[in-house]
């Protein structure tokens, strides 16, 4: 028999204690830890950075003819893991998956913070990061406007809008959770810092009305950043002439992994969380299941993907293309990236056609890891493997991170998690207005009452 989404029905009051307790229970110890690991990170990542500003990127591993690496590599890791939170929350909603309600605000906080990360490194990459403005079309006297027929303009509007629309949904989510804080909060103090976020929220009907048709419409503006955005980056590379890069399957391509890799982050993060709070009846195992679902699906569709760029190499008849995937990425410098690709991609995501796996948290938690690992070294394969060996032999180059280029990417780990940590301690972070809507949803499907316009209840 299916599991039920919520188990054992808990009342209202006994959902509201469980789900809003941890916004004011005392400090566990392996939650400070865990912020102090991932502050000492977070402090490692302000030192890296500030030593690239003040020195230069040379201090980086980029080289000539390797000018896109960690940088743009871990710019496109982090904005495919924020994919997922725009999907759980906004497309689910729309098609209405009940499945997604249990889930969607650790998706939502996942994208806020991923993109955060992702904005760091196309600016720092400028060399001259003070003139990142540059990018966007200002007042200016010389009349020295961006180039809009370049695909880097759109990235910066992409992302920033992307990162706008999802601030705006997360928030408008919170608010009716936010007033619950408030009326509940044990201190003065949180009791008026919660309500002035709550934006005087009574829960009357009126108020409901509005939230619902808001709600809805930044639904239906973020649907389309999930293909716009990962599209407009991988723009980046589709437009040159680069073997390995000029392809008219990445913006396809680009989406699957994307929301492949974000789901994969979703169960990185909602399997320690949910052990840790004691969650099991509200994030049930039909919840990683139905992501364990979609990793089968999405991995499937980056492996068609795989087999499609080997094929579309061989059948072109370009030498240039079948020398880059064909001998140069699987048997050329760091070709164990490309097999750590394919085995974590490709090969780990078939694990979920048993049932067994699917419901299995280890399995589910372990493969997540090596799906994360997967999706970034196949960022290393598209960047630099087709970098370190473009057309003329003479021009060919090796490529090694530097110490900067590591300590800058584990101080955004760092960073991601130090702010998740924080999401964790003062945000519900389980939507707990929807889990009750949802409740009551079930409730009257069993009862067989019917909506107040006649209609049955969904």
């Amino acid at each position: 028999m299916e599991q039920p989404i919520l188990i054992g029905r808990p009342t209202d009051e006994e959902l509201t204690d469980q789900l809003l307790a941890p916004t004011w229970t005392p400090h566990s110890r392996t939650w400070l830890l865990g912020l102090a690991l991932s502050g000492a990170g977070t402090l490692l990542l302000g030192a890296c950075i500030t030593y690239t500003v003040v020195t230069g990127i040379g201090v980086w591993g980029t080289t000539i003819p390797i000018g896109w690496a960690f940088p743009i590599i871990n710019f496109v890791w982090w904005i495919g893991i924020g994919h997922a939170g725009t999907f759980i929350s906004a497309i689910l909603l729309l098609v209405e998956q009940r499945w997604r309600t249990s889930i969607n605000r650790f998706a939502e906080g996942m994208t806020l913070f991923a993109v955060i990360q992702a904005g760091i490194f196309p600016v720092l990459h400028l060399g001259r990061p003070w003139f990142a403005y540059w990018l966007f079309p200002y007042p200016d006297r010389m009349k020295v406007w961006p180039q809009l027929k370049s695909a880097l303009p759109w990235d910066a509007a992409a992302v920033l809008t992307y990162f706008t629309v999802s601030l705006l949904f997360w928030y408008l989510g919170l608010v009716p959770d936010l007033a619950s804080l408030r009326d509940r909060a044990p201190t003065t103090r949180m009791r008026r810092v919660y309500g002035v976020f709550a934006l005087g929220w009574r829960g009357s009907g009126r108020h409901w009305q509005h939230y619902r048709i808001a709600y809805g419409l930044i639904a239906g503006l973020a649907a389309p950043l999930v293909v716009s955005v990962h599209s407009i980056v991988s723009s980046d590379f589709a437009i040159t002439i680069l073997p390995g890069w000029h392809s008219t399957i990445f913006p396809p391509f680009f989406v699957a992994g994307a929301i492949f890799s974000g789901f994969a982050m979703v169960i990185t993060l909602v399997i320690p969380t949910r052990k840790f709070f004691h969650l099991e009846n509200v994030i049930t195992l039909r919840h990683l299941e139905n992501m364990a679902k979609m990793l089968l699906v999405t991995g499937g569709i980056v492996t068609y993907a795989y087999i499609l760029e080997l094929f579309i190499s061989w059948y072109s008849g370009d030498r240039y293309e079948q020398f880059t995937y064909l001998e140069a990425r699987p048997f050329g410098p760091a070709a164990w990236v490309f097999w750590i690709m394919i085995a974590c991609n490709a090969l780990v995501p078939q694990l979920f056609w048993w049932k067994r796996m699917r419901r299995s948290i280890a399995v589910l938690f372990v493969a997540s890891l090596l799906i994360n690992l997967g999706m970034w070294a196949e960022r290393f394969v598209i960047i630099v493997h087709s970098l370190q060996r473009d057309f003329l032999p003479s021009s060919w180059a090796d490529y090694a991170p530097t110490w900067v280029d590591i300590g800058i990417f584990i101080g955004t780990i760092s960073f991601f998690s130090f702010l998740f940590l924080l999401f964790l301690r003062f945000v519900p972070f389980v939507p707990l207005a929807e889990i009750k809507e949802m409740k009551a949803e079930m409730a009257h499907e069993e009862k067989g009452v019917a909506s107040p316009d006649g209609s049955p209840t969904r």
